[in-house]
């Protein structure tokens, strides 16, 4: 006999499925940075987004489905997918499209998918979350090329009357790309000019250069490679003397493995 749907669209067990989208565009924005435009059924609304990513050429993935609070619930055995945060560069999610942005340094999943994308290809999403930012006078943001979506759109959301500083380390200058900010904000790019990924410490030296803004309407942003991020969290809460409400600091990839994934 055929189990019934729940009542509430959820499946037995109060699992949904996940959003799953399609690849209708693939562009490279820079020479190691490909975007990869996405719709489908509508996609979670947070910027920052759980993908979930196939193996390369999987025509049928075997994917998870989310539990009602949010828990990612894999099927058993052998699934070939793997869970990877990336933060949308662009997104609607009333008509369910996305652009994500991939690194394509290293041979990890979310690279070598997005090496490999074509339209037609498949990816999904199990769940979004925020930025972890806030709102304040004085901003500083500092990340390398994995956390440019963010800051980007942290900036496009920024209120035209803040001050500060984002601080962004790439490769070199082919790496740069448009990051408009409210004219108050200062971009500043660092170029690693040959040192490889994880092993620069142009971020850390840079913010470690800086003065603290005056007043308390300060937020500091930060989002690198793990190491570098925890030197520049223990510099701003020492030094600066932040709050565990004036900063956000994550470490979106550990050196040795792929950036971004």
């Amino acid at each position: 006999m055929t189990t019934p749907p729940a009542s509430d669209g959820l499946a037995p067990g109060g699992l949904r499925p996940v959003d799953v989208l399609t690849v209708v565009g693939v562009r490279d924005v820079t020479p190691t940075v490909r975007r990869v435009a996405l719709s489908g059924s509508p996609a979670a609304a947070g910027p920052t987004v759980n993908l979930l990513v196939p193996r390369v050429g999987d025509p049928a993935p075997e994917w998870p489905r989310v539990a009602k609070d949010g828990r990612i619930v894999w099927p058993q055995g052998s699934h070939g997918v793997a869970l990877r945060s990336y933060t949308a560069r662009r997104q609607d999610p009333g008509v369910g499209e996305m652009e994500i942005d991939f690194v394509l340094h290293g041979d990890g999943p979310a690279a070598a998918w997005a090496a490999a994308a074509a339209p037609g290809a498949l990816l999904a999403v199990g769940g979004a979350a925020s930025l972890g930012e806030r709102p304040a006078g004085h901003l500083l943001l500092a990340g390398d090329e994995t956390a440019l979506p963010a800051i980007s759109r942290i900036l496009a959301e920024a209120a035209t009357t803040v001050r500060g500083l984002a601080l962004v380390e790439v490769a070199d200058a082919t790496e740069e790309q448009p990051l408009p900010a409210p004219a108050g904000v200062t971009v500043r790019w660092l170029h690693r000019s040959g040192v490889a990924p994880g092993e620069s410490t142009l971020l850390v030296d840079a913010v470690a250069g800086l003065d603290r803004p005056e007043g308390d309407d300060v937020f500091a942003w930060v989002a690198a490679e793990s190491a570098a991020v925890r030197s520049i969290r223990a510099d701003l809460r020492s030094r600066w003397g932040l709050g565990r409400a004036q900063h956000h600091a994550i470490g979106y990839w550990r050196r040795g493995r792929a950036m971004g994934g």
